[in-house]
């Protein structure tokens, strides 16, 4: 591959490799980051990887080292992202790349944690370690872009999912919705809640449905269950409640109804009690929408260390959370099916936005095919 000649190349090409481990971590090491580590002998083969498997456990360059072939000393370590330096569940990696006699890192992503945040490449400078800086950043920054959100702002980050018909139907007039997406893109859901750590839907889905919000994937983790109930109308009956015992299950809601709560937390459900919605309307936020306030809700989920969230909700959630601007990320999953129906329920209802100015607008949008259906996948 030319790697004698040419650093660059030789430096993406584990960093990548650094890459696909941290990925494996995705959905069990949050609110903390994915983070991947290879260690490099200066023969260039690989002695040593590892990356973060779950939440309190070895960091990747900890665990790099452990499963080295050979003395790390004299070798380069490729991390995603810049190793931490101070004490938290694990002690620092700095301390165990220095022990270790590492002559070089090269780092993708800056730390944005304050804790972090350049100190962890100062430190192993000023030992007289090497550090190249920003190899790959874009694709580490993307990897860790809910780590980063969360770390800098201390709110989940949210997307909104829905699956819709060519002319923008979530369900038919009569209501029924199984299956507008084939098999496909299901299974790609089914990642998506393995992936985030929150699911939120609201109490229109669940009188609708009666969904149980779980990942069917075999050995997937199963994400925390939060339900918008301003008013607390949930059936203790429901499949929610009768499995909140064995998926923690969070209601959000306004009620003060102290029986209703209390039969709710006797069957194993969470009760965070929000405030209202302000209501006012500018052409973006409409007045009638008095449900509770999403922005606190997102304030109250990020203190209980939720750090995402797949937003699954129906048409009047979905307006009410880009109205409060929690959204971050919206995937449309577009079926080649065509329902018809003016009563017929959309993906994003309420009022609406006055004119087309007013639209909000997605960026860095994807399409990807899955089977017959259509990804559309875009930061807001």
């Amino acid at each position: 591959m030319g790697w004698e000649q040419d650093q660059t190349k030789r430096d993406e090409y584990f960093m990548r490799t650094a890459l696909e481990l941290a990925l494996q971590g995705r959905g069990w090491v949050s609110p903390n980051p994915v983070v991947g580590a290879v260690i490099v002998n200066e023969s260039g083969q690989i002695i040593g990887q590892g990356y973060h498997e779950r939440y309190g456990d070895l960091h990747a360059e900890r665990n790099a080292l452990k499963n080295c072939k050979e003395p790390p000393a004299g070798a380069t370590m490729y991390v995603t992202l810049e190793p931490c330096c101070h004490h938290g569940r694990q002690p620092p990696c700095t301390d165990a790349i220095l022990e270790a006699g590492i002559s070089r890192v090269v780092v993708g992503s800056g730390d944005p944690n304050p804790l972090v945040s350049g100190k962890g490449i100062e430190i192993l400078r000023a030992h007289g370690v090497e550090v190249t800086e920003g190899v790959l950043r874009e694709d580490c920054d993307r990897a860790n872009e809910i780590f980063f959100h969360y770390i800098r702002t201390g709110t989940p980050y949210v997307v909104m999912k829905y699956a819709m018909t060519l002319d923008g139907k979530i369900a038919a007039y009569t209501g029924s919705s199984k299956w507008i997406t084939g098999e496909e893109a299901r299974r790609h859901v089914q990642h998506l809640r393995g992936d985030l750590q929150g699911i939120m839907a609201g109490i229109g889905t669940v009188l609708a449905d009666d969904p149980q919000l779980t990942c069917r994937l075999p050995g997937a983790r199963n994400p925390v269950r939060i339900i918008c109930d301003s008013r607390l109308r949930i059936p203790l009956q429901s499949r929610l409640v009768t499995t909140a015992r064995e998926v923690p299950t969070l209601i959000a809601t306004a009620s003060e109804d102290m029986d209703a709560i209390r039969r709710l937390e006797d069957r194993g459900c969470r009760i965070l009690y929000v405030g209202k919605a302000a209501g006012r309307y500018d052409g973006l936020t409409d007045s009638r929408a008095r449900g509770i306030d999403l922005k606190e809700l997102m304030h109250r989920l990020g203190q209980e260390k939720i750090d995402s969230i797949l937003l699954e909700g129906g048409g009047t959630l979905n307006w009410s959370a880009l109205q409060s601007g929690i959204v971050q990320r919206v995937m449309a999953y577009v079926s080649p099916k065509i329902f018809g129906g003016e009563s017929a329920r959309s993906p994003v209802e309420g009022r609406g936005v006055t004119t087309p100015q007013f639209a909000w607008r997605l960026k860095e949008t994807a399409v990807s095919r899955l089977g017959e259906d259509l990804l559309i996948d875009g930061r807001l």
